[in-house]
């Protein structure tokens, strides 16, 4: 199985052509600039309509409209994980959103605590601490995401949100990669295509 890994497109994403064949796209996040719901149904549409088996997304901290909301009828082959996990083809999936309004409260923690042992490929916008997470003198990534991960062995981790971070990173058992598109507000990175 093929899976084609975007995210940090920030409202350019028609900008992004000339897309890899693959089974299945991943956009980790970021799809919009300013959260608005018209920015985010383009961007839906857009997804939506790509010539993949499959396409799943989670929402970054930019994807503002989708906070506390659920998303449903989407076409079948489209999913949205927000906290959640699909099983493709034998491969289990598992997304969850980075919102502010979660750090705030304290309930990334807790969802970072509920990822599955058995996930495959787990899609998160903020990176785990410390991998693919530096800019400007400082790692964004979350310090129990890290943690989390020896127990987790994902075959993947993919994810976006710290443009600088672009690229990949490999640990004993999972293979990490921030595939933030954007970087100083034009689409200067390219896709990441992997097999599982």
């Amino acid at each position: 199985m093929k899976i084609l890994h975007i995210s940090d497109t920030h409202s350019k994403h028609h900008l992004v052509k000339k897309l890899p064949k693959a089974d299945i796209i991943v956009h980790s996040g970021d799809a919009t600039e300013d959260g608005t719901e018209s920015k985010m149904l383009d961007f839906l549409n857009w997804f939506c309509d790509l010539d993949f088996r499959h396409k799943i997304f989670v929402a970054g901290n930019h994807d503002l409209c989708l906070d506390g909301e659920q998303i449903e009828n989407l076409s079948v082959n489209c999913h949205y994980l927000c906290y959640s996990g699909v099983e493709i083809e034998g491969v289990k999936f598992w997304g969850f959103p980075y919102f502010l309004s979660n750090e705030l409260n304290g309930d990334t923690a807790q969802f970072v605590a509920q990822i599955p042992n058995e996930t495959d490929v787990l899609i998160t916008h903020q990176p785990p601490y410390g991998i693919l997470d530096f800019d400007d003198g400082n790692n964004f990534g979350r310090v129990d995401l890290l943690q989390a991960l020896p127990k987790i062995r994902p075959k993947y981790h993919l994810f976006g949100h710290v443009h600088a971070g672009y690229g990949t990173e490999k640990s004993q058992h999972t293979t990490f990669i921030n595939a933030s598109l954007v970087r100083k507000n034009k689409i200067v990175n390219e896709p990441f295509l992997l097999e599982i």
